[in-house]
């Protein structure tokens, strides 16, 4: 188990586990009850903040948007800035990228997690895997 690592939290994770029944619901739950109880520092960015925003609001349900996000602010212990050091090495990452699956916000994200020297990240975002240097975790080893 990571112990008192700080662990990138992307979007699926409080979306998953405020959502329907799923597979992914229960590691989410868990992962973030792992956050909330200081067994994992769990850190997210304003970019991650946006994208629960933008999804709740494109599907309609903007106040359990809402609700996702003000659940997930009080729990996370760190909501890092992106600054345009980060947007411009996310631009960075999105040229030289040789996967054309990595989506700018992934990229963002990425370029986040190397400005503010995060090593791990929980979701269920497959293509994370592509850089080696950050290791992709699903359930914190639950």
């Amino acid at each position: 188990m990571i112990k008192k690592a700080k662990v990138y939290i992307d979007s699926n994770i409080p979306m998953y586990a405020a959502g329907q029944e799923h597979p992914n619901r229960e590691p989410s739950i868990k992962i973030l009850e792992m956050v909330s109880s200081g067994r994992v520092i769990g850190v997210s960015s304003t970019e991650v903040l946006q994208e629960i925003l933008y999804r709740y609001q494109a599907i309609g349900i903007l106040k359990k948007g809402l609700e996702v996000f003000d659940n997930f602010s009080k729990i996370i212990d760190d909501v890092l800035p992106v600054n345009f050091q980060i947007m411009n090495e996310a631009r960075d990452i999105l040229e030289k990228n040789k996967y054309k699956n990595l989506f700018p916000r992934d990229a963002v994200h990425i370029a986040a997690m190397n400005y503010y020297e995060i090593h791990y990240i929980a979701t269920y975002d497959k293509h994370f895997k592509i850089f080696r240097h950050i290791k992709y975790i699903q359930d914190l080893n639950l």
